[in-house]
Order: C-alpha cells, then sequence, then structure tokens
C-alpha cells in the first residue's frame, strides 16, 4: 500500500459518496486509476464494506452504557454459548472479549435508563453462565470515530 493508497483510503472513510471523478481530482490522478485502487483494495479486503452512520440521537438511542460481563467458567462451551447469545441481542452493537478482571465488555445503546433495565432484566440476565455484570454509563462523548489515520 502506497501514500496515493493511503490518501483514498483517508478521502474514503470521510465520504464513502463521492464519485472516482471527484476522487480523482484530489489523488490528481486518473478517474480510471482511481477505480482501479479502489477495487484493488477491495479485493484485497482492506475495504470490506460501505456503510451509512447514523445520528444515535435522531433515531431514539440517546443512552450508551458499557457492561462489563463475568462467566461463572471459562470454557470454551460457556464462552461459545454466551458469544452465540449474545450477537442476537439488537441492543448490543459492540461486544469484546477482554482480558482483566471482566470477560466481555458490552456497548448498548437504547432510549433511557428504563428502556436498559428492561433490557438488563428480560434479556441479558436471562442469558446462561454470567457470573456478574457491572455497568457504567456515558457522560459525554469525548472521541468518537471510525476513521483509521495513516501517518506519513
Amino acid at each position: 500500500m502506497d501514500a496515493i493508497d493511503k490518501k483514498l483510503l483517508t478521502l474514503l472513510q470521510q465520504d464513502t459518496k463521492k464519485t472516482t471523478k471527484e476522487l480523482s481530482l484530489k489523488l490528481n490522478l486518473s478517474v480510471t486509476a482511481v477505480y482501479e485502487r479502489i477495487k484493488k483494495l477491495e479485493r484485497e479486503g482492506v475495504v470490506c464494506k460501505y456503510i451509512a452512520l447514523l445520528d444515535r440521537t435522531k433515531i431514539d438511542k440517546r443512552f450508551m452504557a458499557f457492561c462489563h460481563i463475568k462467566l461463572i467458567q471459562h470454557t470454551k462451551e460457556f464462552l461459545t454459548k454466551f458469544e452465540n447469545e449474545v450477537i442476537k441481542l439488537e441492543e448490543v452493537l459492540e461486544c469484546f472479549h477482554v482480558s482483566g478482571d471482566y470477560d466481555y465488555i458490552l456497548k448498548i445503546y437504547v432510549k433511557d435508563m428504563e428502556e436498559y433495565r428492561e433490557f438488563m432484566v428480560t434479556k441479558l440476565t436471562t442469558l446462561q453462565h454470567i457470573g456478574s455484570t457491572h455497568s457504567a454509563f456515558m457522560i459525554g462523548e469525548v472521541k468518537n470515530t471510525t476513521s483509521f489515520n495513516f501517518s506519513e
């Protein structure tokens, strides 16, 4: 991956709706060259999908919680079962298997505290093999990005 590919990736991360013509003007390349570079990055799996980022406040998902999960045992069976179940929970946007005091950290978006309580009581705590949970709530957003920065 050369400097032009990195610049192209930066531009794509900023706005994937830019046309190859617009990108070619910014990169001082032909439209065909830009198109070929994008296709190569897609083939190589560098660009794996294009998405629309939503404003969570406009879709009534203002309340964000991080839920730390500790399982009762660390067997492969318990881990696999938990992961297969948590994937199905629509309120959970991200789930990470982590080291440290807890086994998993979930990033959860809901309308408000009442909806979070309902989620905990009716969905999350009904999953098997959970030993304990610990929740932390977002007070303010300092940084939230999906973009990787390419230093020269």
